[in-house]
């Protein structure tokens, strides 16, 4: 019977040792959940709903700025775009590389490096892949 409650309890440290790995090895590698290191500054955004404008503000300039172009069955020949038309890495490449025509023909110039940020954290956080219907971070 010894054995048997040594074995259980060797079996529930070693879960729980591996339970808390991911998040201990995180917070050693400085990896901060909801954070993305923006190239262009060089920085890191961290992505709460505590420092929000990158919700509220950078969706609005995405409606305002992109989509005005890229929504469905426009006559600009842009292609429809929303924010899961891309994964948060392809967004972060678009962007950085500013390689798509709307980036290099002057349709961005009215937004300041800031909002391009805010636009880009916005569509970084709501990218496709993003949210698992599963998980209670995606409530938040």
């Amino acid at each position: 019977m010894k054995t048997q409650q040594r074995r259980c309890a060797v079996l529930a440290g070693a879960i729980a040792f591996l339970m808390a790995a991911p998040v201990a090895v995180a917070d050693a590698a400085g990896i901060v959940p909801g954070a993305r290191f923006d190239q262009g500054s060089q920085m890191c955004r961290v992505l709460t709903f505590a420092n929000s404008s990158w919700a509220s503000e950078g969706a609005a300039l995405f409606r305002q700025t992109c989509k005005s172009c890229h929504q469905r069955q426009n006559d600009k020949g842009a292609r429809f775009l929303h924010s899961e038309s891309f994964t948060s890495r392809g967004w972060d490449r678009v962007f950085f590389e500013k390689y798509p025509r709307c980036a290099r023909d002057g349709s961005w110039s009215g937004l300041g490096a800031e909002q391009l940020r805010q636009v880009n954290d916005y569509l970084y956080r709501n990218a496709l892949g993003t949210y698992d219907a599963n998980s209670a971070e995606s409530c938040g």
